[in-house]
């Protein structure tokens, strides 16, 4: 099983190396069973994280073929208002960035592995904007950053956004901000490999799991708290 991290320019690190580094630890728990690599859509190159000073190397071209799991991060970037900013700096603001990978190839790649019926594709934080500005989550339920629900649920009038720490539809996961893809990752395993290495692996990074994997199915509450 292969899982490909889809790099881009002003990514967010932690949403990429927490995961990351479940989703190796479990390959090596199950013999090489899983193998992750950092990909990108233009191939491989080096790409600046959304953070000064640190990249990372994506070694690989995002290939829906090749991959059984894509996952998207979000970005980093400037959180001062933009207001007092300069229209030079706002084009550093998350939204900014977002918005500029949503206009790559990358959008297009993911549509092919939701396409394909057999590639889960999963987000963590922004990484659901992505997906959401370029049409590929409309009719589904998906999560994102906490701060920017309200936003989202506004702007995509078309999707489901749900307040939840993960998301499940169908092969469709996304998770909430940063610390989430911890999470998440811990989620994949256990959903794609089993219970007792994501077990063994919560003890290994000294993390339990956080909040509740939300779902379209089940009773419904009669009403919202």
């Amino acid at each position: 099983m292969l899982a490909q991290f889809v790099l881009f320019d002003g990514f967010d690190p932690l949403d990429v190396i927490a995961p990351y580094e479940v989703l190796m630890s479990a390959g090596a728990l199950t013999g090489g069973a899983l193998q992750v690599e950092l990909a990108s859509a233009e191939g491989a190159r080096e790409v600046p994280s959304g953070l000064t000073g640190i990249s990372l190397n994506a070694t690989a071209a995002l290939d829906p073929a090749r991959a059984d799991i894509v996952i998207v991060p979000g970005a980093a970037g400037d959180l001062r208002p933009p207001e007092l900013l300069s229209p030079a700096e706002r084009e550093q603001l998350i939204p900014a960035i977002l918005q500029r990978a949503a206009r790559t190839s990358l959008p297009g790649l993911v549509g092919e592995a939701l396409d394909d019926g057999q590639t889960l594709v999963v987000a963590v934080c922004g990484g659901s904007v992505i997906l959401a500005m370029a049409g590929l989550t409309k009719g589904r339920h998906i999560t994102g950053h906490r701060l920017g629900l309200a936003d989202m649920k506004a702007e995509f009038t078309d999707t489901h956004v749900i307040d939840a720490r993960v998301v499940v539809d169908d092969r469709l996961i996304t998770a909430g901000g940063v610390t989430s893809g911890l999470d998440l990752a811990l989620y994949l395993v256990e959903r794609e490999i089993g219970p007792r290495i994501a077990a063994e692996l919560e003890k290994l990074f000294e993390h339990e799991r956080r909040g509740t994997v939300w779902a379209p199915t089940g009773a419904a509450p009669a009403f919202g708290l």
